[in-house]
């Protein structure tokens, strides 16, 4: 069935989190481990509007659809960075946009690179870009409902469990549409495939690899996917990305965790 653009501009809205009583963190807070796995998935949301100032150079943003879905997307994408960073900071830890900007300024040129990087690689691909953008983007949007469910599955206290299966159902819809993209547009051109199975075979990682410290992505994969649950989960997203046209056996998940050095 594909996705309906227009019912999902009409009923984006900010993940609800008013009606949980988060406040009883402070007299039971939550454990080390499960926070520095939140601080994690808490920059990860607040960095989406990076991620949208890059694909805004490239020709993704000139489709009425993928215009509209990422607006929406990136809105959504800061709500839910707004609830953990709540959770956060009644624990005391404090997570605002001046220290989001502090660490793009320690990517460096990096950072400054990217948008850069996209255009070019977008023109030199042209049209068929936008495949490789929606497979790359169900990979991390896989990625992320996986490590929601999978933290939800593993944390004890049902408030914060409740809060991330809403926001997991949230980036239910997200996975959604760029999977139905990506396989409509993988199927209609072999060269989208041949780019698109390249780029996620030789350069995709773990979601926040590219702006986290190695230690701290070693923290989160070895919190949510390692063991045999975990794999479990692992293998269900390659699953799903290799039954996209012209990815079929790809196993990008499982191989970076195995690049990680994550136990199986």
């Amino acid at each position: 069935m594909a996705f309906d653009i227009d019912k999902f501009t009409e009923t984006s809205v900010r993940v609800p989190w008013d009606d949980l009583d988060l406040e009883k963190f402070r007299d039971h807070p939550l454990p080390d481990s499960t926070l520095r796995t939140l601080r994690y998935m808490t920059d990860v949301e607040y960095h989406t509007v990076c991620y949208t100032r890059d694909l805004l150079t490239t020709p993704s943003h000139k489709e009425a659809d993928m215009s509209a879905f990422m607006t929406m997307w990136n809105r959504e994408e800061f709500w839910h960075g707004e609830a953990l960073s709540t959770v956060l900071g009644i624990h005391g830890i404090t997570v605002d946009f001046d220290e989001v900007k502090a660490s793009r300024l320690k990517l460096g040129w990096k950072d400054r690179l990217d948008p850069i990087k996209q255009s070019i690689a977008g023109k030199i691909v042209g049209n068929d870009f936008v495949a490789v953008h929606m497979a790359w983007g169900a990979a991390n949007e896989l990625s992320a409902i996986a490590a929601y469910n999978r933290m939800a599955e593993l944390e004890k206290d049902p408030t914060l469990a409740e809060l991330l299966r809403r926001i997991a159902k949230q980036e239910a819809r997200h996975v959604a549409f760029y999977t139905s993209q990506a396989r409509e547009r993988l199927a209609k051109s072999k060269k989208a495939q041949v780019i698109a199975r390249f780029a996620l075979g030789k350069f995709w990682a773990p979601v926040g690899s590219s702006i986290m410290e190695r230690v701290e992505v070693k923290h989160v994969m070895n919190h949510l996917m390692s063991g045999p649950d975990g794999r479990k989960a692992a293998r269900r997203i390659d699953s799903s990305i290799s039954s996209m046209p012209g990815l079929t056996g790809l196993t990008i998940v499982e191989d970076s965790l195995n690049a990680l050095g994550i136990a199986a």
